[in-house]
């Protein structure tokens, strides 16, 4: 089957659930509900006639409340005109980086496993994508300094951060960040970070952006996005920080993809933006209540989930029930127990040295993570 013919397992998985009946643990579609004045706000801002085309770089007001939280939240200054860009999601700022700073010769570094928009960003530009396996100690997965430094070639254009991570839940420690900083400015590398779930960490672990480390501003396009902060996923608003040089490479591109889009919701978002902290406050509360519900559940089906410091996803090894290859035990997991969940080899761009690990979500309604847990169990027993 061609790539352009291949059905990607998200899709094989949703037809999955669809058929058997079975509660999706499988993609990260949150089930939570939004804040209730961000809807009204994108009510209001439909009906006042706000329609039409916005800024192709974004509605100033966005443009400024992303500047003000990156100030506010991390001390890092970005001019609302010139190095803040407004994007179709943080996936079109990613494609946008990857098109606009790298080409056919140029490498692209990922730390594995990764979500899977980044090799295919790798492939249109024309660059190779490599793969830096993070590893596990313990109960959690840790920079492995050796194989990033290893992977570094003359021809390493971009390193790609993921921090909060997903599919693992890892959030790269200040130690770990500065290691990785001091190997970017060695080799003269250019960041592009992902973090859109910057307000979605756990248990007093702390995000820290790369850019906020000495030397790293310059060479730093800071990505986020308002989906996972706010539940609207299905809006598609992001955005990019960083100098003007990354920002208008980056719009170089992204001028020619979408133009722009959203905007009442970039209308809307620039006034929750603002108020951001309460409202995250909730969510991360929630979030971690039904992260330790699965996982206590997970533990009681026989399953071994790994520390998640961050945010929607599990990762569980499934040897405990006989299984070594997770593709095969997420094909029969939703005729056995009514559950689906998506396979980490999904993710894996490199040598797979981890086949058995399976990815479960935990942005769902209560219910739904209550009737899954029991569902696993009953099978396990």
């Amino acid at each position: 089957m061609s790539r352009a013919t291949e059905v990607s397992i998200f899709t094989e998985m949703t037809e999955l659930a669809h058929r058997t009946g079975a509660v999706n643990l499988g993609q990260g579609v949150p089930e939570l509900d939004s804040p209730p004045a961000l809807l009204a706000e994108v009510a209001d801002a439909v009906l006042a006639g706000r329609n039409q085309y916005p800024p192709a770089v974004g509605v100033p007001a966005l443009r400024a409340a992303v500047a003000a939280h990156a100030r506010a939240r991390y001390g890092l200054e970005y001019a609302p005109d010139g190095e803040v860009l407004v994007t179709t999601g943080a996936t079109e700022a990613l494609a946008s980086a990857c098109l606009g700073l790298t080409g056919p010769g140029d490498e692209i570094v990922a730390f594995d496993p990764c979500y899977d928009a980044y090799p295919a960003g790798a492939r249109l530009s024309g660059a190779t994508l490599v793969p830096v396996p993070l590893a596990i100690d313990g109960d959690g997965f840790v920079l492995d300094s050796d194989a990033l430094r290893s992977a570094m070639t003359d021809r390493t254009r971009l390193l790609l951060l993921n921090s909060p991570h997903n599919p693992t839940g890892k959030v790269f420690t200040p130690d770990e960040l500065e290691r990785i900083a001091e190997l970017c400015v060695e080799r003269d590398v250019t960041v592009v970070t992902d973090e859109v779930y910057e307000h979605l960490v756990y248990d007093g672990a702390r995000h820290v952006p790369i850019a906020t480390l000495p030397g790293m501003r310059e060479r730093t396009l800071m990505i986020s996005s308002a989906g996972k902060t706010f539940n609207v996923t299905g809006w598609k608003v992001g955005w990019a920080c960083g100098p003007a040089h990354l920002i208008a490479a980056a719009n170089s591109v992204k001028q020619w993809l979408t133009y722009t889009s959203g905007a009442p919701y970039q209308e809307a978002l620039a006034h929750a933006l603002d108020a951001v902290e309460d409202w995250a406050a909730e969510l991360r509360a929630t979030l971690t209540t039904h992260r330790d519900m699965l996982a206590t559940g997970l533990r009681a089906a026989g399953l071994r989930p790994y520390r998640a410091d961050a945010g929607y996803f599990l990762q569980a090894d499934i040897r405990p029930w006989g299984f070594t290859e997770g593709l095969r035990f997420c094909r029969e997991l939703p005729g056995r127990a009514g559950v689906v969940a998506i396979p980490t080899s999904a993710f894996q761009q490199g040598v797979d040295t981890t086949p058995w690990l399976v990815r479960f979500s935990f942005c769902k309604r209560e219910d739904s993570l209550t009737d899954a847990v029991a569902r696993l169990s009953a099978l396990a027993t």
